[in-house]
């Protein structure tokens, strides 16, 4: 009761949207609390759009909008200049750009931020990178701008971090800050405990005063507290939340356990029958952070979002001093001039030099009409040119992760569950129930037989046990796979690539590009003799082109001088040809029925190119194809445990020499248009077949994409297409049969992986049962077992590759 002169005790009000106090004067919305207008204006268009689930994923999960951002801080954003340095790509009605957005710290503000869509009708998909605290957002630039999206994120409480001059320099070292903070005080108190602990472990606690004896039992109490409630918050929290949606998560035994240990420690301190477990407590908290801190460093040595400087091994064609030069795209200069032929991938931003460009975004917004550029536009990286090759100035130096992502676009994944990942959630499902009945039956046990051993057991089994390392094998084996894939110059897509290699029962090849040598072989011309003129003319339509037979044609050109004249139409249709209009001179190239009308008949020994000028058929480039070294032993070896087979867009010339190589059942099929190879994929599929594709890019990308594992076989690292699953360099297409069997030796890896982490748990949960385990000794353990795991697959896999010469 209150007393005259007492003051009124104010019981404090927390904001419903970010938890702070409301202080003096709340703001009240439908029985709730606001601190400001701001979080009353998110929760009102939250729930104007069904989406106040979020504030069921955490307990007042906003950030505070006191601070509410100025009309005009986003202002700059609608300067086209500063725009197009932060967006990624932009077209009249797709954008896309990252933000960096530090204030994401959990699953409701990745929740929010992948529904932004039904915030605002205009944003048309929105993905959260949490370790990189990065929003992909794609929207509507007619309907939205991009000042208005950072308005809308600053608005809920999510304002994007924008700096133009670091944009993409951004440091890494402060995601595991609060990581590390928790070690430190956790690691500080455990240090401590033990300190105040000696008397106990060295026996002496009878020999002096009780009073020392309580009073440092009361400073473990007080040590512990921050170890419990600040460096062990994640594993209380994230227990927490599941639970709170039904579900049972690995983190529930653990945070399970430091109850436990601090409950049954603060009763024997305050009922005086004993000292408590706070240095378990404290040191079962520390090497937990110690073996999650060593994970995510692991984690991001392993990083399978690849850099592309020694991943990714794209070239480009420079223009340096008026002379073409193929250099890697991460030398790639501001200022610097390039050519981009038909077919190409555009690297990086640039301006339009040439006097026109069609380009190609499909791979960027899944738009497949080509885009038309005039002479001095801003070009964004990501597109493919169509058309006769164009000249570019680069003005952005090439994204790290852009092109990375472009190859990673959800248009190209296959969405397959691995059954591997199905036994994984399976196990992971059930694992925590397991083992909190073993807890609980072994408790009972001591509970009767031996009280001193109850909670030391309990406490051990809830800590020691662990799907981690399980859940390891596969992510890390696949990883160090991919690494030794890289170093022999077959560039896997990701790491789940691997184990779908591991399920093909049938191969098919492309025969051009793939099994011939792009630039080796007899080139001839046969026909009406032709001017310079013509010559100057043909040199110009090929050097656009980047199929096998157009590289072989200009090489064979190579001391002819490229026209000046300029280009007013150019198309190549995969599987014909490319006709081309030169001022008022019409030029087609390709195979007899594409430029003649009909098929001569010709019985030759080589594929060949026809040729007609303005209607007038001249002749034909007669190529004999010289066949990849090593290629009839990769046959024999392959057909032993595959079924091969070949498709081909050319005449069926070279059919007895392809025999020479293949079984004489093995399936040919010779012209095949784009389409038919797309088709004939899909019935092997019906017919049960785990098909892989290995083509050379151009004409196959259908196929390649279709197929459950497609190969791009490339000499030239520019015609890369993002449809494949994984680039071989021409020169290693030999060792493709080596790979092939790693692939199988990494599955043996795997399950070795699995026994590892079930022995592991096994002999872990007995002593743990036993009583002879202490629940410090379980924190060391539980992370030794993921590392153990991780160790064993990345060591194991470098070693047999050695072994077998692949790195």
């Amino acid at each position: 009761m209150l007393t005259e002169g007492s003051e009124k005790v104010q019981e404090k009000t927390i904001c419903y949207h970010c938890g702070d106090d409301c202080e003096e004067t709340p703001i009240q919305f439908e029985d709730r609390s606001f601190c400001c207008h701001g979080c009353k204006t998110v929760y009102e268009i939250l729930n104007e759009n069904d989406l106040c689930n979020y504030y069921d994923l955490e307990k007042n999960p906003g950030s505070s909008l006191r601070d509410k951002p100025d009309s005009d801080e986003y202002a700059f954003l609608d300067n086209n200049e500063i725009r197009n340095k932060l967006v990624d790509f932009a077209s009249d009605t797709v954008c896309k750009v990252t933000f960096q957005i530090p204030k994401i710290h959990c699953s409701s503000c990745i929740w929010l931020l992948e529904n932004l869509t039904r915030l605002n009708e205009h944003i048309n998909a929105s993905q959260v990178n949490f370790v990189k605290k990065e929003a992909n957002i794609t929207f509507d630039p007619g309907k939205i701008s991009l000042r208005q999206v950072a308005e809308l994120l600053a608005l809920i409480g999510y304002a994007p971090n924008i700096s133009l001059e670091s944009y993409d320099k951004r440091d890494a070292k402060n995601s595991n800050r609060s990581l590390l903070i928790k070690i430190g005080i956790a690691g500080f108190c455990f240090g401590n405990i033990m300190l105040f602990s000696f008397p106990e472990y060295l026996g002496f606690e009878e020999s002096y005063d009780l009073d020392f004896q309580r009073f440092f039992s009361y400073l473990n109490i007080v040590l512990a507290l921050p170890v419990f409630f600040y460096s062990g918050s994640d594993y209380l929290v994230s227990a927490y939340k599941g639970l709170r949606r039904k579900f049972i998560n690995i983190d529930v035994p653990i945070a399970l356990g430091m109850v436990v240990l601090l409950a049954r420690s603060i009763y024997e301190v305050f009922s005086e029958v004993g000292t408590g477990y706070f240095d378990s407590l404290a040191g079962l908290v520390f090497f937990l952070l110690i073996g999650k801190w060593f994970q995510s460093k692991t984690y991001e040595n392993m990083s399978f979002e690849r850099d592309y400087k020694a991943y990714f091994p794209l070239a480009i064609t420079k223009i340096i001093g008026g002379k073409r030069k193929n250099v890697p795209i991460n030398e790639l200069k501001e200022d610097d001039e390039i050519m981009v032929r038909n077919g190409e991938i555009i690297p990086a931003d640039s301006i339009l030099i040439s006097e026109r460009s069609n380009i190609d975004y499909s791979f960027v917004t899944g738009e497949a009409n080509p885009v038309t550029k005039a002479g001095g536009e801003y070009i964004f990286a990501g597109g493919r040119q169509v058309g006769e090759s164009i000249r570019l100035l680069v003005k952005k130096e090439v994204s790290q992760s852009y092109l990375t992502r472009l190859w990673n676009n959800e248009i190209f994944n296959k969405q397959e569950i691995s059954m591997t990942k199905r036994l994984i959630d399976v196990i992971s499902q059930y694992f925590t129930i397991v083992i909190l009945a073993i807890a609980a039956i072994s408790g009972i046990y001591w509970a009767i037989y031996d009280p001193s051993k109850m909670w030391l057991a309990v406490t051990a089994v809830l800590i020691v046990a662990c799907p981690c390392a399980l859940a390891l094998a596969v992510p890390f084996t696949s990883g160090s796979v991919q690494r030794v894939f890289g170093k022999l110059h077959c560039y896997l897509r990701g790491s789940d690539i691997v184990e779908q290699m591991m399920h093909i029962d049938a191969i098919v090849f492309d025969k051009t590009g793939t099994l011939t040598e792009i630039r080796d072989g007899q080139v001839e011309y046969v026909g009406k003799p032709l001017s310079q003129e013509e010559k100057m003319l043909l040199k110009k339509i090929v050097s656009s082109s980047i199929h096998p037979f157009s590289t072989k044609i200009t090489d064979y050109l190579s001391q002819t001088k490229e026209s000046k004249r300029v280009f007013k139409r150019f198309e190549e249709i995969p599987g014909k040809g490319i006709e081309a209009v030169i001022e008022n001179t019409r030029v087609k190239l390709g195979s007899s029925k594409f430029v003649t009308g009909d098929d001569p008949g010709l019985n030759f020994l080589a594929s060949y190119v026809f040729i007609s000028i303005d209607d007038d058929v001249k002749g034909y480039f007669q190529m004999k194809s010289k066949y990849k070294e090593g290629l009839k032993q990769l046959i024999d070896k392959l057909k032993e445990k595959y079924t091969l087979m070949l498709l081909s867009g050319d005449n069926a010339s070279e059919k007895n020499t392809l025999l020479k190589f293949f079984p004489a059942n093995t399936t040919m099929l010779f012209e095949q248009k784009p389409a038919d190879k797309l088709e004939f994929i899909k019935r092997l599929q019906k017919d049960g077949k785990k098909v892989m594709m290995l083509g050379d890019g151009l004409n196959d990308a259908g196929a390649l994409k279709q197929s459950d594992v497609g190969i791009a076989v490339t000499e030239d690292t520019t015609s890369f297409t993002p449809a494949c699953d994984a680039i071989l360099e021409g020169s290693k297409l030999n060792r493709l049969f080596d790979l092939l069997s790693f692939i199988g030796i990494s599955r043996k890896i795997v399950i070795a992986g699995f026994i590892i982490s079930f022995l592991y748990n096994v002999i872990g949960l007995s002593f743990a049962v036993s009583g002879n385990l202490t629940p410090v000794l379980a924190a060391i353990l539980m992370p030794l077992s993921s590392i153990s795991v991780v160790a064993f697959a990345t060591l194991t896999v470098n070693h047999l590759a050695k072994r077998r010469k692949l790195i």
